[in-house]
Order: structure tokens, then C-alpha cells, then sequence
């Protein structure tokens, strides 16, 4: 278990973190889908960027986050741009989707308090036949905590290959540090097809 990312973690990293524009900018993983617009889920939202993106974009979206803080500063930007998003507070390590019901679920360098695998087998659960996972992770090389890790094995122990369609990619992105530095790091990105029933 890894209780370092527990909700007094999370709470503590919105509150504590928080710098004008962090957070502000959907990922690229998300931006660069090309599917059409449907339900989508995107679990361990932060403060909403990428949820507020895929709205913009025409999807309906429900997005779910540990942190009350940034759940609000989610809800007030979602609100500024005039979008419908279902907000939800909720642990994602106890909380339970609605199966097979989203035809895209996203998570963006969610930290479980548990197991990864586990994590990915609950999202997994929530695609529809012929839907998208999209998780995003960092590698072991570039985040000292272990629960923060997605690798190309935790992914292929997840997904049954006669379900899904997998793919994972490592890509490298720069990032600013709430100290102001920039810093490269190196992210596992996994995008998984499920196949019709």
C-alpha cells in the first residue's frame, strides 16, 4: 500500500502546491484522441483540466478527484468557461464506476494508495465495448515514489489481451516544479481499446 497518496496528500498538494496556470493546461495524451464525442470518465481529475477540455470538445464528461480543493478550483474554472461537468469527490482506490458505461475513461498521473494494477483493472471495467483507456504515469526513473509508477508490465497484467486492444508508449515532457524550475520527465502512456463484445 502505498498511504503517501492517500487524501491528506492530495489535499495538501492542491492546497499547498497551487501556482497561477499549474495544472491549467490539458495533456497531450488527451488532446491528441481523434474520437468521436461520448460519455467519458476521467478519473483522479486534479483541478479539471483535461475533463474541462473533453467538454469543450463535446464529450460528457463525469470526473472524479480525492482533493476538495481541487474539485472547487475545478468546478469555478469549468464554471468560467461555461461547461457541464459532473464533479465527483471520491477516493478512486473504494470507489466503484458504472461498468462498461464510458466510451472513453482517462486518468492523468493518478497515485493510488494501493496497487496500480488494481487501479487500472477498475477503470477498465468502466470502458464500453469498442471504448478507450487512456492512462497516463510516470516511469520508476523519474518519481521516487512507487505508487506513482505505470509500466508496460503493470499494463499487460491489468488487461486481458483477448479483451483489449493495448498499446504503451514512453514519452519525455517538460515540466515546471512548483519552485519555479523546469524538470524532464520521463511518462508511460497506455492506450487500450476494448474490443466489441
Amino acid at each position: 500500500m502505498h498511504e503517501e497518496f492517500g487524501p491528506a496528500y492530495w489535499e495538501a498538494h492542491h492546497r499547498d502546491h497551487h501556482q497561477a496556470g499549474h495544472q491549467s493546461r490539458p495533456h497531450p495524451h488527451v488532446t491528441e484522441l481523434d474520437l468521436e464525442p461520448g460519455r467519458a470518465l476521467d478519473a483522479g481529475c486534479g483541478e479539471g483540466a483535461d475533463a474541462i477540455w473533453l467538454a469543450r470538445a463535446g464529450w460528457k464528461v463525469a470526473a472524479v478527484d480525492i482533493s476538495p480543493t481541487a474539485l472547487d478550483r475545478a468546478r469555478h474554472r469549468a464554471a468560467e468557461e461555461g461547461v457541464t461537468v459532473e464533479w465527483i469527490e471520491a477516493d478512486l482506490t473504494t470507489w466503484t464506476p458504472e461498468r462498461a458505461a464510458f466510451d472513453l475513461v482517462v486518468s492523468s498521473y493518478a497515485h493510488p494508495a494501493g496497487p496500480f494494477t488494481a487501479l487500472l483493472r477498475t477503470l477498465a471495467a468502466a470502458v464500453k465495448p469498442g471504448g478507450m483507456l487512456v492512462v497516463a504515469g510516470h516511469q520508476p526513473s523519474t518519481h521516487p515514489l512507487p505508487g506513482a509508477h505505470l509500466t508496460a508490465d503493470m499494463a499487460t497484467a491489468a488487461l486481458d489481451p483477448r479483451e483489449w486492444e493495448i498499446t504503451t508508449e514512453e514519452k519525455s515532457r517538460a515540466v515546471t516544479a512548483p519552485d519555479g524550475h523546469e524538470v524532464v520527465l520521463e511518462d508511460m502512456v497506455l492506450r487500450a481499446r476494448r474490443l466489441p463484445a
